[in-house]
């Protein structure tokens, strides 16, 4: 590994930490308070852990499984002191994660043999998804990759005008329309172009509209079938983007999305300045579904790929 490839690792790890250490400082200040006065690893330390993890939007039913693994610890242990709980609380938390997110990868990268690889992106409007797509955009681009962008959602002009701004900053075609028009038309053309332009990969951004949730998605899934003209795998990634700093909100989006379409990785935006870490944990476990990207900063490069291992690492910093 050559130097410059560890001094980027460290780079990103250092804007890992940053990004969590609002959600790292809040969780440890709790979990210090938690076991204040105690020795050993008690029913009265659970009851206050389990307070702690919901706090820290983990989640109540994930909480729970994470609690379960603790008093199983304990009860093969017989004595657990509660010097050893940060570290239980990680393995067990990483044993977790392990569960849905199969791989350690830190490098922007999609599937061989896949070209162009069709990425559409959902999620309600606020939630940071033109950013993120602008941002996706520029990784694939720095890793040697052509990418070309769709703005399928034609119902706000600010989303086409938003992801143009993008496209040019980061130096990627865009394929538009009027306001207003189908945005199944959008995404075809898109592919169209993606294929004459040879692109590795077509991402293409959606309405965030939640108020009607059979009218997302048959939108969702005309979009899909008239993508499968051009393509007949498109797409490939149906990728979900959520805001972090909502906290038990960004699950409520997830329960909605996931109903009306499938999800099959999922994004968390917006994680430095809030202290909701732990909504990454419970989303990814109660869903199933792999967190892919992780938001930590507002820079073009501080869209990460999530690694489970590092982000345990800095949530227990």
């Amino acid at each position: 590994m050559s130097l410059f490839k560890k001094l980027f690792s460290k780079e990103k790890k250092e804007t890992l930490d940053k990004g969590l250490e609002k959600t790292n400082t809040t969780f440890l200040s709790k979990l210090s308070k938690a076991v204040a006065g105690k020795s050993k690893v008690d029913d009265d330390v659970l009851d206050n852990l389990e307070e702690v993890l919901v706090a820290s939007d983990v989640g109540v039913n994930t909480t729970l499984k994470v609690i379960d693994r603790i008093e199983a610890r304990v009860a093969k242990d017989k004595y657990l002191g509660t010097e050893e709980l940060n570290k239980i609380l990680r393995e067990e938390i990483s044993g977790l994660l392990a569960e849905t997110n199969a791989g350690n990868e830190t490098e922007f990268t999609i599937p061989e043999g896949q070209k162009p690889y069709v990425i559409m992106v959902v999620g309600v409007n606020g939630v940071g998804k033109t950013t993120t797509i602008g941002k996706l955009a520029s990784q694939f681009k720095k890793a040697g990759l052509k990418v070309v962008l769709g703005a399928a959602d034609t119902f706000r002009a600010a989303a086409i005008d938003q992801l143009q701004v993008w496209a040019d900053r980061v130096d990627v075609p865009l394929i538009h329309q009027e306001m207003g028009s189908d945005p199944a038309s959008v995404a075809f053309d898109t592919l169209q172009s993606g294929v004459t332009q040879n692109a590795d990969v077509i991402i293409i951004d959606t309405a965030g509209r939640l108020h009607n949730k059979i009218n997302l998605m048959n939108e969702l899934t005309k979009i899909k079938r008239v993508m499968q003209k051009v393509i007949d795998d498109a797409p490939h990634e149906v990728l979900l983007v959520l805001d972090g700093s909502t906290g038990q909100n960004a699950f409520e989006q997830a329960k909605q999305f996931t109903l009306a379409t499938e999800v099959t990785s999922l994004a968390v935006t917006k994680l430095d300045g809030t202290a909701k870490g732990g909504v990454v944990i419970g989303i990814s476990d109660q869903f199933q579904i792999p967190v892919k990207y992780i938001g930590v900063g507002e820079g073009i490069d501080d869209l990460q790929v999530f690694n489970k291992v590092e982000f345990v690492d800095s949530f227990f910093k």
